[in-house]
Order: structure tokens, then C-alpha cells, then sequence
């Protein structure tokens, strides 16, 4: 009867559109479309100086990898996966920054180690006109009135085109259509500017020409240029040119991402350094250094050694 579960055996591969009927019947049921990804991501074996020592053991290899990822489509069917002329790298495309986000935090719970590229959305090119397409979502926001103004500006900086805006009860409802890569790493910058008090959701809405450009990052990293262990006393320095993703006792390799810049452009610090004794006597009230806490991973916010 309909809707009973079953099981098939000895038929090959099997899609999420096929029809398994009696040989009589020769009309097929209507397919299922599956929209086509918009974000890629580059999955690749782990390059770091901290290679091995995380995940467990035999799952950081390029053939495990490479199976946890084609075993992935097998249920998740927006997802895309291919394979690159390097046999250590593998192109994974999804349904959005969260859709892949997701896979990405399951893998390490499972223990996998691996590496990650700077996501990018997917063109298309329109055959009659030859007209270069990107992915354009459809976003709802709630939003209290007195955020409004700074919502409308961050949304108006990243092409941004409001098609709807109503307000009710001290609340106000916008809906939008924003460019895919213009909500790339939105979602940490709308809860800043909302205090947590907005709600934001997207859904695909379709390819449109492109719309402009849209400003990167307005700041940027501070970089550890030395090996070694990370100092509440180097802290305490580093944290007056940025926001600082790690806290004392931390291993870090020369490179190695640890903060955000203040301004546009890398800053290298040196976050190992030890304050060295001498023998003069002062207060220990000066000893005392306040540490501000690092943020906490966000998902789809990839930390990442420059150039990745």
C-alpha cells in the first residue's frame, strides 16, 4: 500500500527521482527536482604544522576523506562532491554557507581532520545572452524598531534590494533579496548589530545578473609569527589591536590566525612572549592582566591560515 516501507536489493543505484513500478505500468510518476547547489567549499587533507593531533586516528587521510564525503550524497541529496587534479583536495558544493557549515561540524564530531577553503558562491552564464548569473536569496528578518536603521544599512552595502517592510507591536518584518555572496559570514555581523535580539532566514529565490561588486572584509588578522605557547602577558598586548580568537596556554604555530585586526591588513604579534624577571620590587597590582574572552566559533565563521 502506499506509504508502507520497503526495501530493495540487486537494483543498482537508485535516485531520489525514479519511479520502481510493475513492468506494465509505462507512465512514470512525476520527478522530484533538486535544486542545484549555489556555495562551493574545497575539502583538503590537513597541511597545518598541527597536523595528526587532532580526530582520531586514520581519519585524516586523503581515501577516507574522499569516501566520508561520496558517502554523504548518498542521503544528503543537494550536496555535490567532485574531484580535483590534486588526489588530496575535493570540491564540495551545498544549499548555502549553512547547509555546508553543518557538514562540516558533523565530520568533526566524528573525528574527522581536515581543511577548508574560503567558501565561494556558483556562477552560471546565460545561454542566450551570454549574461554572467549569480544566486540571489530570498531573506526574512525580524527585527525590533530601534535596530531597523542599522539592519537597512548593512543589507544596502551588500546590494541588498528590499521588497517588503512592515512594523507590529514594536516589531518590524523585512523581506529582501539579497546576493548568495553577500550573506557570506552576515549572519555574525547581524546578531552583533541586533544584540541577539534579530531573527534572519533566507531561502533560495533564483539566479539574477550580477549585481556589483560587494566589500570584503573591512579588517584584518592578526598572525602569530612564532612558534611556541600563548601568554596571558603577551595577551594583554595583543588584545589592544583586535579581537583575539584564543586564550593562555594555547600551542601556536608562526602564521597561525589568532585574532582580527582592528584595521584593514595583517598585523603579526607575538603572542609567546614571557615578561622576564628582574630584581626590582613594584606592586602586584600591575601583575594583574584582564583578558577579554574569545568569541565563540559560529558555524560557517572558518578560521584559517592566510592564504586558504
Amino acid at each position: 500500500m502506499a506509504g508502507d516501507i520497503i526495501a530493495f536489493a540487486g537494483l543498482g543505484k537508485i535516485g531520489i527521482s525514479d519511479t520502481i513500478a510493475d513492468p506494465a505500468i509505462e507512465k512514470p510518476l512525476p520527478p522530484i527536482s533538486v535544486e542545484a547547489p549555489t556555495v562551493r567549499i574545497t575539502f583538503g587533507v590537513n597541511t597545518s604544522p598541527f597536523a595528526g593531533r587532532e580526530g582520531k586516528t586514520g581519519l585524516g587521510t586523503s581515501r577516507r576523506l574522499r569516501q566520508r564525503l561520496y558517502e554523504e550524497t548518498r542521503h544528503n541529496v543537494a550536496l555535490r562532491v567532485e574531484d580535483t587534479d590534486r588526489p588530496d583536495q575535493f570540491v564540495v558544493s551545498g544549499r548555502g554557507e549553512l547547509h555546508l557549515a553543518i557538514l562540516i561540524e558533523t565530520m568533526r564530531r566524528e573525528g574527522y581532520e581536515f581543511e577548508v577553503s574560503r567558501p565561494e558562491v556558483i556562477y552560471l552564464q546565460d545561454a542566450a545572452t551570454g549574461e554572467l548569473l549569480e544566486p540571489v536569496e530570498e531573506v526574512h528578518i525580524e527585527v525590533a524598531d530601534d535596530r531597523i536603521g542599522v539592519v537597512v544599512e548593512l543589507l544596502g552595502a551588500r546590494r541588498g534590494q528590499m521588497a517588503h517592510m512592515h512594523s507590529e507591536n514594536g516589531t518590524t518584518y523585512l523581506r529582501y533579496r539579497v546576493p548568495t555572496r553577500g550573506l557570506l559570514g552576515f549572519r555574525s555581523r547581524f546578531m552583533t548589530a541586533t544584540g541577539g535580539m534579530g531573527q534572519l532566514h533566507s531561502v533560495f529565490h533564483g539566479y539574477e545578473p550580477l549585481a556589483g561588486p560587494i566589500q570584503g572584509r573591512q579588517f584584518g588578522s592578526l598572525v602569530a609569527w612564532e612558534n611556541g605557547v600563548s601568554t596571558a602577558y603577551a595577551l594583554d598586548n595583543a588584545q589592544l589591536r583586535g579581537t583575539l580568537f584564543i586564550g593562555p596556554g594555547v600551542e601556536v604555530y608562526e602564521g597561525m590566525v589568532i585574532g582580527e585586526h582592528l584595521r584593514p591588513g595583517d598585523l603579526a604579534v607575538n603572542v609567546a612572549k614571557a615578561k622576564h624577571l628582574t630584581n626590582f620590587r613594584h606592586s602586584f597590582a600591575e601583575d594583574a592582566v584582564r583578558l577579554n574572552t574569545p568569541p565563540r566559533d559560529e558555524p560557517g565563521r572558518l578560521h584559517r591560515v592566510p592564504g586558504r
